[in-house]
């Protein structure tokens, strides 16, 4: 609790309080007996001094900046539902497939800045439960018609699918006209309400369908649906229940729900600038009251932040194109005369169809394969066998042994190992591409390239030149790379880069695992990656055996290029401010143990360097002569003074060109350096990076190596292997591909 001023009762107040057990208990009300105790006064000094850049973070700093936060989120708290550091309204409600709904909020937080505390505020979306009856939320979730489709009752597959949607929800009885009490569902009975037995407490037994015949005059709808368990011994039918409003969904959404969340969330920078203005009336901080007692006042003023535009690194090629060097304008280029920077030779390779010949005819994927090589040929790639064996597959049957007759084929046509298996795929269902990659990664060992049916039939060279850009990096091979003299870091001495992130599992996900990955770089240009991957305990943060992972990466650099990297640049995604000192301290302690443990002598110098996605600033130009197309800010937008910390190395940069929506810049805090950065060779380094991302001819969001290691443990979620009913496994990448980037 915070108070403005010492409260009636001094430092110690004790108060007896009675608290009613609910509404239609008979029980008398408890009483508890509450001490209020102060704990210490907040010394706003030291925050001054510290925005001032003339003291370090206290403890009373931190605690004055989380009585800001709390202090800003009350008084809207009570007056719509609130999630940390967000509200939402339920008037902007737009229904999602499957039951839930979208709302749209604010986000808002205190932050210390380089001038003074400021309130960052932002648009926020999430997706909560349909409130009303949970008949119909589950008619949605089944993707039913209508109420008689639930007639039949469920089956096996429904039956778990609803339980494992609805464990936890809130709900309200609505048979009873008064003192409709709430509840939370444990879970659903095995058997129908019409054969749900349950004892009356005078010994005798009825089933739920006739208690709620006799005791309330209603006949069920839907009597063959199980009921829900909300206590022990405690059935309520599925049609008596009302769904609270105002409940968040914490599961993963599915493909369909992310994509409709998206196209909700998206707003050009203009649009989310007049919302964000409409956000402060809604706050209206002048008519704050609690505010007003701590004696804060907040402008209702965007900031305005000074900027600068970053010049634009070049691209090079392969000698022998029209155009090997090459100027991207507002972070975008194309392939058009121009050959991979090493084009790999492929030689040996199959395409397996996971598509009947009724579905989709061999001279449609012949027709595709001859515009695909001479595609790929034209941008570099190097391919002796033209027309590679076509094998067929069923989607539902035998993956793993569809692949291995794949690879045999491969093999033995090209009478050499197999390098790569074209798969062509009947749709986007994640289950079939994850199983292709699982076998493909950690049983075969060879690269895979799948492609969706739908694009056999027009088979477009832009879409072709994409997908060789992929398989090139599969088998070896290097897309391109910016030119030395933009990149003088790497260009002066052996450098490696390596970035890595931790993957956690779902929100609701309570005994699933993280997955730690690193890519560091095996050439001196920093185009060629390799990856390391380990799986630890579920939400820990800190990268447990990181310094056999970075050995491991260390090797792969000195086998490649027959340099002992001298400096380590080290990108880190995905911590919070919160963990900055334990996991910098950790980590670097792991970097530094594995350059001990190569050669005790061996001590590169590393700078350290977490990179943040997940946060709220926004940037909007103020001319339209610093906008690109979609209205944002122009790729190479950098600020590093009037929004950033204080005094410490940070700042943020903007290095992809807007597409839809407004663009995030990534947020850069360089921890720990003994590489000698200063603020503009550490931005430029990092802008420039972003132009050599493997998978695309555009700037990206994220310095690649990032990118790569987020890719890699997305990657690494489908080597799970569940069996129904044995031990979960994991599978190793083999040998092969962990040397080449097998994961774009």
């Amino acid at each position: 609790m915070f108070s403005p001023k010492v409260l009636p009762f001094g430092p110690v107040g004790n108060f007896i309080v009675e608290l009613e057990e609910g509404t239609t208990s008979r029980r008398q009300p408890r009483k508890f007996k509450l001490i209020i105790k102060k704990t210490r006064d907040i010394n706003l000094e030291e925050l001054s001094l510290f925005t001032q850049r003339r003291g370090n973070k206290t403890k009373n700093c931190e605690m004055a900046i989380m009585a800001m936060d709390i202090i800003i989120i009350h008084k809207i708290s009570t007056e719509y539902p609130t999630i940390h550091r967000s509200f939402y309204n339920p008037q902007t409600a737009k229904p999602l497939s499957g039951g839930l709904e979208a709302w749209r909020g604010y986000y808002q937080s205190a932050r210390p800045t380089m001038k003074g505390m400021m309130i960052n505020i932002d648009l926020s979306i999430t997706a909560f439960y349909e409130s009303g009856p949970l008949v119909q939320l589950i008619i949605k979730l089944l993707g039913f018609r209508t109420p008689n489709d639930l007639r039949r009752g469920f089956s096996i597959n429904d039956y778990h699918k609803v339980e494992k949607y609805i464990k936890n929800l809130k709900i309200r009885e609505n048979h009873r006209n008064q003192n409709r009490r709430k509840f939370k569902i444990n879970g659903l009975t095995p058997e129908p309400a019409s054969r749900t037995m349950f004892d009356m407490g005078d010994g005798s037994q009825i089933d739920v369908k006739t208690y709620f015949q006799n005791t309330y005059n209603r006949p069920l709808e839907f009597p063959s649906l199980p009921c829900v368990v909300v206590k022990r011994n405690v059935y309520l039918p599925i049609e008596v229940c009302d769904v609270i409003e105002g409940q968040r969904c914490m599961r993963k959404l599915n493909r369909r729900q992310t994509d409709e969340m998206i196209n909700f969330a998206r707003q050009n920078p203009g649009v989310r600038t007049n919302m964000i203005q409409d956000g402060f009336k809604i706050l209206n901080y002048r008519g704050n009251k609690y505010l007003q007692q701590f004696e804060m006042s907040i402008s209702n003023e965007m900031e305005v932040a000074n900027a600068r535009i970053l010049p634009t690194p070049k691209i090079e090629y392969h000698q022998s194109s029209k155009a090997h060097h090459v100027q991207p304008k507002d972070g975008v280029w194309n392939l058009r005369d121009k050959k991979l920077a090493v084009g790999a030779t492929l030689g040996s390779w199959s395409v397996l169809a996971f598509l009947s010949e009724n579905d989709l005819p061999d001279r449609v994927i012949d027709m595709f394969m001859r515009e695909f090589v001479s595609t790929c040929q034209n941008t570099g790639l190097n391919i002796p066998t033209k027309r590679p064996p076509i094998l067929r597959a069923n989607p539902i049957g035998d993956v793993e042994d569809s692949l291995k007759k794949a690879w045999l084929k491969a093999g033995n046509t090209a009478k050499a190992k197999p390098q790569l298996i074209l798969c062509i795929l009947p749709d986007k269902g994640k289950d079939l591409y994850g199983e292709i990659k699982r076998v493909s990664d950690t049983v075969i060992g060879v690269a895979t390239q799948c492609i969706q049916s739908e694009q056999m039939n027009r088979p477009k060279p832009q879409y072709c030149a994409n997908v060789c850009l992929k398989m090139n990096v599969k088998i070896g091979g290097m897309n391109s790379f910016v030119v030395p003299e933009h990149v003088p870091f790497l260009a002066k001495e052996p450098t490696i880069l390596i970035g890595a992130d931790v993957s956690h599992p779902a929100p609701d996900d309570n005994e699933g695992p993280s997955f730690a990955a690193l890519c560091g770089s095996v050439d001196p240009r920093g185009s060629r990656y390799a990856a390391s991957i380990r799986i630890q305990t579920g939400r820990y943060e800190i990268i447990v055996d990181l310094a056999n992972m970075v050995k491991d990466l260390l090797k792969k650099f000195y086998q490649n290029s027959g340099e002992k990297p001298r400096r380590i640049i080290f990108y880190r995604d995905g911590v919070s401010e919160s963990q900055f000192v334990k996991v910098l301290q950790d980590e670097m302690n792991a970097i530094k143990g594995a350059c001990q443990a190569l050669d005790a002598t061996y001590k590169p110098t590393v700078t350290y360097v977490v990179v943040q996605k997940r946060h709220h600033t926004r940037f909007f130009p103020m001319e339209k002569g610093n906008s690109d197309r979609s209205g944002n800010c122009l790729p190479g937008t950098v600020v590093d003074s009037d929004i950033t910390h204080p005094f410490e190395f940070d700042f943020y940069l903007q290095s992809h060109a807007g597409l839809l929506g407004t663009s995030r810049p990534a947020h850069y805090y360089v921890l720990y350096d003994k590489n000698g950065f200063n603020a503009n060779s550490m931005q430029t380094l990092s802008y420039n990076l972003c132009y050599i991302y493997a998978r695309c001819t555009r700037s990206v969001s994220l310095v690649p190596p990032v990118y790569y290691a987020h890719l890699v443990t997305n990657r690494a979620k489908l080597h799970l292997r569940n069996e129904p009913g044995a031990a979960t496994e994991f599978g190793t990448v083999k040998e092969d591909l962990q040397k080449v980037m097998y994961f774009v």
